[in-house]
This record gives C-alpha cells, sequence and structure tokens, in this order.
C-alpha cells in the first residue's frame, strides 16, 4: 500500500520526541507532551476507571484545562458517571467531554439496547470505538494509560507512537508496574473508584464487567466468557491490536 505524504513526517516526530525523553520520568513526559509544539493539539481519553485517576491527577496538575474525553456508552455502572463526576470535580478539571453515540445510530443499530448479547464488537464499535474517533478527529494525539506490562503487544510501547498517518499516541505510563500506580494513587490520597472494593479491577461497561475471584487475572472480568479482549479503541496504523488471548486495558 501507497506511503501518505504525512507518513514519514509524523514517524519522524515520533521518533525523534522518543528519543528526546527516552529517560523521562511519567511527569515529565506528560508535561512536556501538554507543552511540545512538535506534539500539537492534545486530549486525555479516559475511561474514569479503575486507574485513570492517575492520569487525570497528573494532567490536573500541569493543565487542568486539558480536553478529557470520556465516553459514555450509556451501559456505564452508576458507580463510574458518578465517580466520573467526583474526580473531575476533586482534581479541577476544566473540559471534561461526555462523548456519545449518535441516537440515530442507536435507534437504527441497537434499537432495543440487546447488541451486546450476541454481538460485543459491533456493540463496542457502536457505542465506544466511532465516537471516540469522531471527537478525537480534531486532535494531534490523545494520552493513554497503556503500559508494556499489560501484554505480550505492549512489551515494547513507546512514550510516543504513530496512530494514523495524521495523529499519534502518548502512552507516559508505558514503563510503570502496577506497585507504581498503587505507590502514587496512595501517596497523593486519590479517590478510588468504588467498585474496585468490590472485586472489579478492570471496570468497562456494567453488562460485560463482572467480579474477578482471587487469583484471576485482572482482566478476567471482562467479556467473561467469550474471546474478546478489547474495545477496539486502540489502532496502530489504523488497524485494531489485539493481544491474542491476554485481556488489555482500554485506556
Amino acid at each position: 500500500m501507497a506511503r501518505t505524504a504525512m507518513q514519514p513526517d509524523i514517524a519522524q516526530r515520533a521518533a525523534a520526541l522518543n528519543d528526546r525523553y527516552r529517560h523521562h520520568a511519567a511527569v515529565t513526559v506528560m508535561e512536556k507532551a501538554l507543552k511540545d509544539p512538535e506534539v500539537g493539539n492534545v486530549a486525555l481519553v479516559s475511561s474514569f476507571g479503575a486507574e485513570s485517576v492517575v492520569l487525570l491527577h497528573m494532567v490536573s496538575l500541569i493543565s487542568p484545562g486539558t480536553p478529557v474525553l470520556f465516553v459514555d456508552t450509556l451501559m456505564l455502572f452508576q458507580e463510574t458517571l458518578d465517580y466520573q463526576r467526583e474526580v473531575s470535580r476533586t482534581l479541577g478539571l476544566t473540559d471534561v467531554r461526555t462523548i456519545t453515540a449518535e441516537q440515530a445510530m442507536l435507534d437504527l443499530e441497537d434499537p432495543d439496547g440487546t447488541l451486546h448479547q450476541f454481538n460485543t464488537d459491533a456493540c463496542c464499535a457502536l457505542r465506544k470505538t466511532v465516537p471516540l474517533e469522531q471527537a478525537l478527529s480534531g486532535f494531534d494525539a490523545w494520552i493513554t494509560g497503556r503500559k508494556r506490562y499489560q501484554a505480550a503487544t505492549r512489551a515494547a510501547l513507546d512514550f510516543f507512537e504513530v496512530e494514523t498517518p495524521t495523529r499519534m499516541k502518548i502512552n507516559p505510563l508505558a514503563h510503570w508496574g502496577r506497585e507504581d500506580l498503587e505507590e502514587y494513587m496512595v501517596q497523593n490520597r486519590l479517590p478510588r473508584h468504588p467498585l474496585v472494593a468490590k472485586g472489579y479491577p478492570s471496570i468497562g461497561c456494567a453488562p460485560c464487567t463482572s467480579p474477578v475471584k482471587p487469583g484471576e487475572d485482572p482482566r478476567a472480568g471482562r467479556w467473561r466468557g467469550s474471546q474478546k479482549t478489547e474495545c477496539g479503541i486502540h489502532f496502530i496504523g489504523g488497524k485494531i491490536v489485539r493481544a491474542g488471548g491476554n485481556k488489555e486495558n482500554a485506556a
């Protein structure tokens, strides 16, 4: 397939940014990403899930007016909606944008709200992937919570990566482990998602998320009993990256 004119440029910029900030800490990478003209217009995409408060807190310290895109699939736990409001207020985030699917598309493709029961990929695309892609159309880059430890497909994850010929993804927590997340939340006394204490270490939509038993993988409660591993919002080169059997965090 022919390369577009934008591909070499954005690839070179991502490589230069990785070289520039390769040995920097996560907070520094976040700060530079929000201010470096080579990155451009940036948004943070947050699920307001179990670990989301770490990046949200970093943004609140550096630039609380950074656009935060929150995809409400209209099937989230009420606890997530309440937590989103609590965290936004507590941290002083001033530009949280709630993204939802167009009602006309919901009426057409999932009129009775049962699409998730027989086609989870189509449901995620309708309620999450497509609305988020539309919301990101005006940005040059977006910040994610992806980390190397989460799956083999992320073992070489860089701070900056090319997503499309015109957009980058920024992964400030790429080198963090679970213990780093826990330490950061404790030290900064950050509010926890209420479902974590009830056995939900990974939180998505209510119909497709179940509690995790002791000893299970933290992602075992997502799409339990199916081969589905992620919602589909993460693309590399325009293609969904799946984790052959490993459950991955979305954002």
